[in-house]
């Protein structure tokens, strides 16, 4: 009978160990690694007789956090699929957790079958996402599908002139460097303002920030 090798990256030492306990009781899996962070687990990694198919990666760790340890991993062994361990629900958490290559996202207060089920699906079929991180995908896609309409209704004009407002310079220096008029840039200013449902050049440069507008 053919297990599924796996490894367990956690800070936890409690945590960690019960996972490993509830994994060795079940003849399908074996867990051939334990490390406490990303760094002491990459070391041990590259020396190893034999690599993971799965790892449970806690995401707040010392040295090498699990974002930074997936994005790794995805790079020099990209055959190992990544599953997040964590307490976090936050949705930004998880995208980065996505984005660095985690096939799966787990809250550790699941139930054991939705473990073992979340293990073989990543390991047959390459992803695994529950009903909670779906939601939370539909969610931030919807966002940005909205982020991307309001961005749309931009002129280049506009784009431009939401980069300069960005930086320390008054309207009047804004509309020296665009070569307009200081009433051309108060046009420019008031649609931007009335585009993107923002009140002020400080919302206006949160906005462009948060967005990669400057």
């Amino acid at each position: 009978m053919k297990t599924i090798p796996i490894a367990v990256v956690d800070d936890h030492t409690l945590m960690s160990k019960a996972l490993e306990n509830m994994i060795v009781e079940n003849p399908q899996y074996r867990v051939v690694m334990n490390h406490p962070n990303g760094e002491d687990f990459i070391e041990a990694l590259e020396k190893a007789s034999e690599l993971p198919a799965v790892v449970l990666m806690d995401i707040n760790m010392p040295f090498k956090n699990g974002i930074e340890t997936t994005e790794w991993l995805s790079e020099h062994y990209p055959d190992i699929k990544v599953i997040a361990l964590t307490m976090e629900d936050d949705e930004k958490i998880l995208i980065k957790m996505l984005k660095a290559g985690a096939k799966g996202y787990l809250l550790k207060d699941m139930q054991p079958s939705m473990l073992f089920q979340a293990i073989d699906t990543v390991f047959e079929k390459g992803s695994f996402y529950t009903d909670f991180v779906a939601q939370k995908l539909l969610k931030v896609k919807a966002e940005d599908i909205k982020i991307a309409s309001l961005l749309s209704e931009l002129k280049g004009r506009e784009i431009d002139f939401i980069k300069w407002a960005c930086t320390e310079l008054t309207y009047k220096e804004i509309a020296d460097k665009m070569f307009v008029s200081p009433k051309t840039i108060d046009g420019y200013r008031d649609s931007v303002f009335i585009k993107l449902d923002i009140k002020n050049r400080v919302g206006l440069v949160l906005f462009a920030m948060k967005h990669n507008l400057c």
